[in-house]
């Protein structure tokens, strides 16, 4: 079952802008890239066992899987001292996610039954990885409309410690979704299969 690599972290740079009236500003900066690990083979195990052995591991882990996705947060924030309290002025949240997925490398001379199962795995894996970084976008917006809502601060260093602990807590929960979707897909993976095989299967002698 493809499972996500996430290396997450917020790195928050925190600077205190000492102007009056200033509008709040937010923005939410999400970039993807793609990378691939080529993998050969003739047969269904000679390609299990290339994915076993060529696929990427997940952090903290040795064992490999057949994609997955990094996942980096970042941000800033400024904040604004008035009239003996301090808020939020600007935040900028930014997460950057790279899917990594396997290319099959043998394909020709393959034999048509081998290049169904293939395709329906391989959009399967593709599809999850995608979900991962939709994950993570949407938790970026979540984390940057809960730390532009915060409540000001007696100083700006308690409201520093108060956008650090949003952050931290955006994270944590970042990290329970991924995980609640990773269940999810794992007990669904044998059914989901079969479905795309079969509908390989209809669109297949539909074309014929």
């Amino acid at each position: 079952m493809p499972l996500a690599m996430r290396y997450m972290c917020l790195p928050v740079a925190f600077s205190i802008a000492l102007s009056l009236g200033s509008p709040a500003a937010a923005e939410v900066i999400a970039s993807k890239s793609y990378s691939y690990f080529d993998i050969r083979g003739k047969t269904a195990d000679e390609l299990d066992r290339e994915l076993s052995r060529r696929g990427p591991t997940a952090s903290g882990s040795s064992s490999r899987h057949p994609g997955a996705t990094k996942i980096r947060f970042g941000g800033e924030a400024t904040y604004i001292q008035d009239n003996g309290r301090c808020r939020v002025g600007n935040v900028k949240v930014t997460v950057h996610t790279q899917i990594i997925l396997p290319r099959w490398k043998s394909r020709r001379g393959a034999s048509k039954e081998l290049s169904l199962i293939w395709d329906a795995l391989s959009s399967d894996i593709k599809r999850h990885e995608e979900r991962h970084a939709e994950i993570a976008r949407d938790q970026a917006r979540a984390m940057e409309r809960a730390i532009r809502a915060l409540p000001q601060q007696r100083s700006c260093e308690a409201m520093q410690e108060l956008v650090s602990n949003e952050s931290a807590r955006g994270i944590e929960e970042h990290d329970r979704l991924q995980a609640r979707f990773d269940r999810v897909e794992a007990v669904n993976f044998q059914k989901r299969m079969l479905r795309l095989l079969k509908n390989r299967i209809n669109g297949r002698v539909g074309a014929n």
